[in-house]
Parts: C-alpha cells; sequence; structure tokens
C-alpha cells in the first residue's frame, strides 16, 4: 500500500508549491477583475471597448504569430542540420545555439539598440554600400520586435527540437529513399509527422514567450508598438488601475491557454501517437 502512494507521497511538496506559488497568485488577479462596483465584467467591457487596447492585443498577437512561424522554419532547418552533424560538430553546434541563453534578455535587447539604431552597426553598413544616403528609421517599429524575438527565442526552438530529430532513426530515411520516395515526399511522410511533437512544444514555447514578453518591445518598440506586457505594467506601475491591469493579465492568462490546448489538438491530428 506504501509503495502504491509513494510516488503520490514524494509529488506532494512540489504540487502544494505549484499551487501556492502559481495558480493561487493567478487565481487571485483573475479574481480581482471581478470586484468592480459596476458589474464582475465591467473591467473586461471597458478593455474590448478601447480601440486602442484591441489594437495593443491584435498587435500582441501578430507580433508572437510571426515571431512563431519564422522561429520554427529557422529552428528546424538548424536543428535538421544539427542532428545529422557528427558526434564533435554536432556539439560545437549546440554549444553556439546555446550561447545566446547564457546572455540576459535586456542585454541581448540592447545589442539590437546598437545594430538597429539611425547610427547602428545595420545602418552605417547599408550608407557604406551606397544603398541608402540617409539612414533607415528600423527602432520602434513592429519589424525591430520581431527580429529581435526571433533572436531571443530561436535557440529554444532549436533545443527542442534537436532531440526529437535525434531520436528519427537514419534507417528509416534510408527506408523510404530505397523505396522511391523523393526527399520532399519523405520529408512530409516520415520526418515532419514525428518531429510534430517538439514543434508544438517548440511552438508553444515561442508564442507563449513572445506574447507574455515585456523587456523587448520596451526597449524596441516603446510606446508606438505597445504590447500587452508593456500595457500591462502602464496600468499598473503608471496608472495605478489595478483592476485594468488584472484584466489585462487575465487575457493573457486565456488566449496563452487557448493556444496550448490550440496547438495541442493540432499535434494530436497531425500526429496521433503525440498525444
Amino acid at each position: 500500500m506504501l509503495k502504491r502512494f509513494a510516488g503520490w507521497l514524494m509529488s506532494t511538496p512540489a504540487t502544494l508549491l505549484v499551487l501556492l506559488l502559481l495558480l493561487v497568485p493567478v487565481a487571485a488577479t483573475i479574481a480581482a477583475t471581478f470586484g468592480d462596483t459596476r458589474g464582475p465584467f465591467a473591467p473586461y467591457a471597458d478593455f474590448f471597448g478601447s480601440p486602442f487596447r484591441r489594437a495593443v492585443l491584435w498587435r500582441t498577437i501578430e507580433i508572437a504569430s510571426i515571431t512563431t512561424v519564422i522561429a520554427l522554419f529557422v529552428g528546424f532547418l538548424t536543428a535538421f542540420v544539427v542532428s545529422r552533424a557528427p558526434g564533435r560538430l554536432k556539439s560545437i553546434l549546440i554549444i553556439a545555439a546555446v550561447f545566446p541563453l547564457l546572455t540576459g534578455v535586456v542585454v541581448r535587447s540592447f545589442a539590437w539598440l546598437i545594430i538597429l539604431g539611425k547610427n547602428g552597426i545595420l545602418n552605417n553598413f547599408l550608407i557604406w554600400l551606397g544603398v541608402t544616403d540617409e539612414p533607415f528609421a528600423m527602432l520602434y517599429t513592429e519589424g525591430s520586435v520581431i527580429v529581435a524575438m526571433v533572436y531571443l527565442f530561436v535557440p529554444l526552438m532549436i533545443l527542442t527540437l534537436v532531440g526529437v530529430l535525434e531520436g528519427i532513426p537514419d534507417d528509416l530515411l534510408q527506408a523510404a529513399s530505397s523505396l522511391g520516395a523523393t526527399p520532399a515526399a519523405t520529408f512530409r511522410q516520415v520526418v515532419f509527422p514525428l518531429a510534430v511533437p517538439g514543434l508544438i512544444v517548440g511552438a508553444v514555447l515561442v508564442f507563449t514567450g513572445s506574447f507574455t514578453s515585456y523587456a523587448t518591445p520596451q526597449l524596441l518598440g516603446g510606446e508606438r508598438q505597445m504590447v500587452m506586457g508593456t500595457l500591462l505594467y502602464q496600468r499598473a506601475m503608471v496608472a495605478f488601475d489595478w483592476q485594468g491591469a488584472s484584466a489585462v493579465a487575465a487575457i493573457m492568462v486565456v488566449v496563452t491557454v487557448s493556444v496550448v490546448l490550440g496547438m495541442t489538438r493540432i499535434a494530436r491530428r497531425l500526429n496521433p501517437m503525440s498525444s
């Protein structure tokens, strides 16, 4: 009897910590949105009734979606090359992929300020090439935020996919080729279905990280490209509108959970074994 419940007993402290430090604060934040004297859904009505806040929500979803798609494409190609590399070269490539993660998010975002600024490295290079006589305004645009986000989260995508792609036996690829499958057909019918679990996990990590990011959009987007994270900070720490900030946080939680559930459902359709 004791052996039967040993696993539950060992996991109880960690479960209680998760409930205390994660679920309880989130539940308290969401519950705070229903305490408005005008009605339980008044903060949400204020949010969705504001064209500016709706635009912020849409911009955040758009940035996170574009970042996820680009990271999927770049990360998958890079992870496939890494997974097929010889042993020593594979280690070097993995270290190169992980190396940016050793630097803080703020530091990496400041690096893009130096690269994309009007007097930055990229503009000086374009002027030196003769492409333009005047520097381009690259900062404080949606594009600058997306570029920095891709740089931040592609390493996570690579690390997620390398393990999955390494688990695909070379015998399967050789068998598909010997049966007359073209490289495109082998990818479509063998590699992609087996890589779906890693793709879904990586997409969830990148989307949720991009959707909830604060430092990078604040530094590279500023007030012009406000996203949900910066709007949350503004409502809580500048306007001291705690109910409004709680509503923003609750909407972010709902969107994040919806994306996770939606991607899990997609994974089950594409690869039933992934469930």
